[in-house]
């Protein structure tokens, strides 16, 4: 089974590449299933699945993916909350507060995670966001940039062995 990780990064199964991960197989699959659980759960919260995707595709455009960020881009697409759609873009919004305050945090977590603090937190919540939904847009934009920096990863190892 190809996973998610490996036909985004463009590594062939025959490679050197391919063949280092393929003896890391399960590394990866266990990566795709927190793909899934963290995407498309069966009890998403707060966080709907549109908005899931939408967000995701922000963290995506912030660092300047265009292959995963075309892969969330498609879960937007096939989501019943398409007015979700302009927080799939850095620095868009959709006029409702607690879904704004939802990306102004994950544009913390994307590009300045360090300076994250309990005020950020402590904001979320004025904003009326549950502390279990804080917990899943934490993982959320833990999982994200965990995807994107391995893809990134990925892509040098691919030019490196193409050398």
């Amino acid at each position: 089974m190809t996973t998610l990780i490996e036909t985004i990064a463009g590594v062939r199964a025959a490679s050197r590449l391919g063949q280092a991960l393929s003896a890391r197989a399960e590394i990866l699959r266990l990566s795709e299933a927190a793909h899934d659980a963290v995407l498309l759960p069966r009890e998403p919260g707060g966080l709907s699945h549109g908005l899931r995707a939408a967000l995701a595709a922000r963290m995506c455009r912030h660092v300047g993916d265009e292959a995963l960020t075309a892969h969330y881009e498609s879960y937007l697409a096939h989501a019943s909350d398409l007015d979700l759609a302009a927080l799939a873009r850095p620095g868009g919004v959709c006029g409702d507060s607690l879904h704004d305050a939802m990306a102004r945090h994950a544009d913390l977590l994307t590009l300045s995670p360090r300076e994250a603090t309990r005020q950020d937190i402590a904001a979320l919540k004025a904003a009326g966001v549950s502390e279990a939904d804080i917990v899943r847009l934490s993982e959320l934009a833990a999982f994200v940039n965990y995807q994107l920096r391995v893809l990134a990863g990925l892509r040098l190892l691919k030019e490196v062995e193409a050398r």
